[in-house]
C-alpha cells in the first residue's frame, strides 16, 4: 500500500462466501498485529443492467487506531468493456464518529490481478489485489 503509515502498509484479507448473499472473514494488519472480522451482506447482486447494493463491517480507514472498525453501505458495478469495477460507498467511522464517502475504481491487470485507486473518505491510496476462483 502506498502509504507513509505503518499499520496499514500491509493488509491482507480473507473472505468466505457462505451463501450467496452472505460473506464472512478476517483482515490482519501484520504492522499492528491487529486482527479484526470482515462482513458483507448482499442486498441487491449485480446484473448486467443493475448494481450490487451490500452493507458491512471492515477495519476504519487509513491512518485509525487498532481496533476502530467501519460499517459501510456500498454500490458497485462492473464494466466489461473497460475491464474495471466502479464503487462508492456511505460509510460510518466509529473512529470519528462521523460519515464519509469513498469511492474507487479496480482496473483488472490480468490472471486475477488488479489495481484499485481509491479515496477512503479521508485519503488516496492505491492497492495491489490478487483474486484467486478458489482461493
Amino acid at each position: 500500500m502506498d502509504t507513509a503509515l505503518d499499520r496499514p502498509r500491509w493488509r491482507f484479507t480473507a473472505n468466505y462466501r457462505i451463501h450467496h448473499l452472505l460473506q464472512l472473514g478476517l483482515e490482519f494488519n501484520p504492522k499492528s498485529e491487529e486482527i479484526g472480522p470482515l462482513f458483507t451482506l448482499f442486498l441487491l447482486t449485480e446484473t448486467d443492467i443493475r448494481p450490487a447494493l451490500f452493507i458491512g463491517t471492515s477495519s476504519d480507514r487509513i491512518g485509525s487506531p487498532s481496533g476502530e472498525q467501519s460499517y459501510f453501505a456500498t454500490v458497485s458495478k462492473h464494466l466489461p468493456d473497460l475491464r474495471a469495477s466502479i464503487y462508492g460507498s456511505l460509510n460510518y467511522s466509529e473512529w470519528d464518529e462521523a460519515l464519509n464517502f469513498p469511492v474507487g475504481i479496480g482496473l483488472e491487470i490480468g490472471k486475477g490481478f488488479s489495481i484499485r485507486p481509491m479515496y477512503d473518505g479521508d485519503r488516496g491510496h492505491l492497492l495491489f489485489n490478487y483474486f484467486a476462483d478458489q482461493y
